[in-house]
């Protein structure tokens, strides 16, 4: 029986031997497939469509992008055109006020007369700064922020919380909602 499986086995050896030399010569004789010169031509065409459609995307994209930035500067330029002459006012209306202070507040003597005058001058010149979103800040009494505060002294009083502003030495004015002076203010630190 065993001589049996082994010439069995040594058969089937040689017909697997025989099919693959057989299997073999098949594959010799198959040549490989020419490439289609269009084939080749198709194939770089599309890569070059996708290739320049991708830039036109990112030419879009860069283009909204310059557009954003542009109209954001643009509005940001008109929002704060006024800033500069506010500025340039904002001293005059300090001077207004200190000469508007002087006043004791008896209509008989000149000078009050004189001052009702720059009363009159400095309200009008208050009103079209509002008029143009130009608001003060007066921070009496508030806690002390250095986004709309500039501390320029400092007292202690027992009384008072810490970091209270105790005094306004100068107002602080914004421009809608842009600080273009902060308030200089005596804060309380104890």
């Amino acid at each position: 029986m065993k001589k049996e499986k082994e010439k069995k086995v040594k058969n089937n050896e040689k017909e697997v031997l025989e099919k693959t030399d057989e299997i073999k010569e098949e594959v010799k004789d198959v040549k490989p497939e020419e490439k289609d010169p269009k084939d080749e031509e198709i194939l770089d065409l599309k890569n070059k469509v996708s290739e320049l459609e991708d830039k036109l995307i990112r030419n879009n994209a860069e283009l909204i992008n310059y557009r954003k930035r542009k109209d954001e500067e643009l509005s940001r330029l008109l929002n704060y055109s006024n800033e500069d002459i506010a500025l340039e006012l904002l001293p005059i209306v300090d001077n207004f006020e200190r000469a508007i202070n002087m006043d004791d507040d008896n209509l008989e003597d000149e000078v009050s007369k004189f001052l009702e005058g720059f009363k009159i001058i400095y309200k009008g010149l208050v009103d079209t700064l509002n008029k143009f979103e130009i608001k003060e800040i007066n921070p009496l009494g508030e806690e002390f922020d250095p986004n709309y505060h500039m501390a320029v002294m400092t007292d202690s009083i027992e009384d008072k919380d810490d970091n209270i502003v105790l005094e306004v030495m100068q107002k602080g004015y914004m421009l809608k909602d842009k600080v273009i002076r902060p308030a200089m203010v005596k804060v309380n630190k104890n």
